[in-house]
């Protein structure tokens, strides 16, 4: 189900031309991301968010200006003043949220990764459709200037037909984790399979895949290894993968989250007939450019303040029948199935 085949039901709930957001799971992510971005753009406002920690809500809810917190979802998802709900949790109760959310006919902005396998991805795809509410996936690069750039280089053949894509991410162990394993757990949602799906790699990888996924077309066919090396949680800490895009690119990736400092590395490589593409995807907003017997060119970019805000623009255009989000549920559920499978070795769905 596309969205935007369902503005006149949406419109139903979006009266006056504006978008309410309450928002579940008001964290870290919130504090400059992605809500206060709904604060500021027009036919936007966030008007309810929640916590479990009720004091931490309230805290949120006062530094902010929003008129109303809460320590229960289902009191924020049924309040009659929320007419869309913006789901920032840990991975592990996205599913259910969703579904509390679809079934009281309110659309959903949901956090990346967009759940912790396939099945919970589906099963939110199919609860959305079947309540005619669209349901919007935070894969906010999609829309940020330098990787809007980099797709209309590949769409303009700068460096001729890409031929391959190749990931590497090299990370060093979180310090936090190698001080205090037990502590860490607790507070670092990221590391545990049971909440986060797959550790590190489906928080970062996700973001590499998915514009993939945008930029070149699906994922068609994909194999993978993961294992443990570290032995500091129970998630895969080394992956490594080769795929095939329903376009012909070749792509592939290899993730390691127990790197040496001086082994670090976060670059994509497109190959082209006539050059090659290197970009940073969690560093800094450059792009470089070598093309055949020419000089090196390199493209920088500034950055939104509240990163997410491009990509929450267009779902508020969406919601309000005025364009088009391009992250949407079924093409983050694309992105989990290339996770899953470049990881199914090692974990049991």
């Amino acid at each position: 189900m596309e969205s935007h085949l369902n503005v006149t039901l949406i419109m139903k709930n979006i009266k006056d031309d504006f978008v309410r957001w309450g928002i579940i799971g008001v964290g870290d992510v919130c504090e400059v991301k992605s809500a206060p971005a709904m604060q500021i753009i027009e036919g936007s406002e966030l008007v309810a968010v929640m916590r479990r920690n009720g004091e931490k809500a309230a805290d949120y809810a006062k530094r902010h200006g929003v008129p109303k917190s809460y320590s229960d979802a289902d009191q924020l998802i049924n309040d009659p003043e929320v007419n869309a709900v913006y789901i920032a949790t840990p991975p592990n109760v996205h599913e259910k949220y969703t579904v509390k959310a679809a079934q009281a006919g309110k659309p959903v902005y949901v956090e990346k990764p967009m759940a912790r396998s396939t099945s919970e991805c589906q099963s939110m795809v199919n609860v959305c459709a079947a309540n005619n509410v669209p349901l919007y996936v935070a894969y906010y690069r999609r829309c940020l200037p330098n990787f809007e750039k980099l797709r209309s280089l590949i769409d303009e053949k700068v460096i001729g037909d890409i031929r391959l894509v190749k990931i590497e991410l090299y990370k060093t162990l979180d310090p936090d984790i190698v001080a205090d394993i037990t502590a860490t757990m607790e507070t670092n949602w990221r590391i545990d399979p049971e909440v986060a799906g797959g550790g590190y790699f489906f928080d970062l990888a996700a973001h590499q895949l998915d514009y993939l996924d945008y930029t070149l077309s699906p994922i068609k066919s994909v194999n993978g290894i993961a294992s443990n090396q570290g032995g500091f949680y129970k998630a895969a800490d080394i992956i490594s993968s080769s795929w095939i895009h329903e376009n012909g690119i070749v792509g592939n990736g290899s993730w390691c989250f127990t790197s040496s400092e001086s082994g670090q590395k976060d670059i994509i490589t497109l190959v082209g007939s006539t050059g090659k593409i290197t970009i940073s995807f969690f560093g800094a907003p450059q792009i470089s450019i070598e093309r055949d017997n020419q000089p090196v060119e390199v493209l920088n970019f500034n950055l939104p303040k509240h990163i997410q805000q491009p990509l929450i623009q267009t779902v508020v255009d969406d919601l309000l029948g005025k364009g088009k989000c391009p992250s949407t549920g079924e093409s983050a559920l694309r992105t989990n199935w290339a996770m899953e499978q470049m990881t199914r070795g090692y974990y049991e769905r």
